[in-house]
């Protein structure tokens, strides 16, 4: 168990070092531009780790309850350092952010404090995965016996949207917003965020309640709690920031129109008039 741990202890950091290095050496990229694009880049891998092993055991579980697969605890171990590692990054990249913008970054404190702000709800979320669903998975390897493999593996799926979120933001951060790379990028992050974390939590009940022959409002009777509270503070998430994807999606397709001889800047998706 130690030794799956202590490998993503090392495997996540280490890949995001190895790849700032190698896009400030051979690239000759900033180091702003070499933490963000390494911070993407370790997330996608993680994710297609997670959707590949997702979908390993989704397939080979025939029984949604009673088929176990060896690489469900196993990558549980192995992915739950990449959550805490993440947090760390994010913060790298927050910071940054102020410098390219021009502001001024003040102590460490204030960093911590404006990046908490900003992203509480993704440190929120990874906070949760490390001191709930790791310790809870834990606990599941004696009081679930091996079963509900193929619920865990459903969970991996849903990673399978972070390649496209990631290289959005790459994308936007070397303002390719009006390629086709992107568009075509939008409308796979609109459908792999859609399918595999809105619609993921009402089809966990779903297959269910098939197996178990119930109707699907019963199943939260019969469900174990920790399902039904992971999935309470989980999909609330999902279902907000799906809202703020459609919403950039939106606004990169509205056009507004400048009046004429106004001098107009892009920001965001949007026509904003410049001070005079």
């Amino acid at each position: 168990m130690w030794g799956l741990m202590a490998a993503g202890c090392l495997f996540f950091p280490g890949l995001f070092l190895m790849s700032k290095q190698t896009l400030k050496h051979l690239l000759r990229r900033s180091e702003g531009d070499a933490v963000i694009m390494s911070t993407r880049l370790v997330s996608s891998v993680q994710a297609v780790m997670a959707s590949s092993v997702g979908w390993l055991i989704v397939s080979s579980c025939r029984d949604v309850v009673e088929d176990s697969h060896w690489l469900t605890d196993s990558y549980i171990l192995f992915a739950t350092p990449y959550f805490a590692y993440d947090i760390y990054a994010m913060f790298l990249c927050y910071c940054h952010r102020l410098q390219v913008k021009g502001h001024e970054v003040g102590g460490v404190r204030w960093q911590v404090g404006g990046y908490l702000r900003r992203e509480k709800l993704m440190v929120l979320h990874h906070v949760f995965v490390v001191a709930f669903c790791f310790p809870a998975s834990l606990v599941c390897q004696y009081w679930r016996r091996g079963k509900g493999d193929f619920f865990q593996g459903v969970l991996f799926l849903a990673e399978l949207s972070t390649p496209f979120v990631c290289l959005g933001k790459v994308l936007i951060q070397y303002e390719q917003q009006h390629t086709l790379l992107h568009k075509v990028n939008g409308v796979l992050l609109l459908l792999t965020f859609f399918i595999c974390r809105v619609l993921l939590f009402p089809y966990l009940y779903f297959a269910y309640s098939s197996y178990a022959s119930v109707p699907v409002y019963l199943v939260p009777l019969e469900a174990p709690w920790q399902c039904n509270l992971g999935a309470a503070l989980l999909w609330p998430l999902q279902l907000y920031w799906f809202t703020l994807i459609c919403r950039g999606a939106l606004r990169s397709r509205a056009t507004v129109r400048c009046p004429t001889g106004t001098d107009c800047c892009r920001v965001s998706g949007q026509d904003v008039k410049k001070s005079p």
